[in-house]
């Protein structure tokens, strides 16, 4: 695929890969995003109440959802 180079092991199996931001640029927002998801797959969840919570009692406003 042009404008992305992989680095392959001493197996030929792709271990990296190297992004041509200058063509796929517009799309590293997306990549980034869903890697910072899979990071915190296994964090605890905090329900939309919680925080709603949390943010009031500190003072801090909210917008309507």
């Amino acid at each position: 695929m042009k404008g992305i180079q992989y680095i392959i092991d001493e197996k030929e199996q792709k271990r990296a890969a190297i992004i041509d931001l200058g063509i796929y640029g517009h799309l590293w927002e997306d990549i980034h995003d869903i890697l910072m998801v899979e990071t915190r797959k296994s964090e605890p969840r905090v329900k939309w109440e919680d925080v709603k919570k949390r943010l009031h009692e500190k003072g801090l406003k909210h917008s309507k959802v």
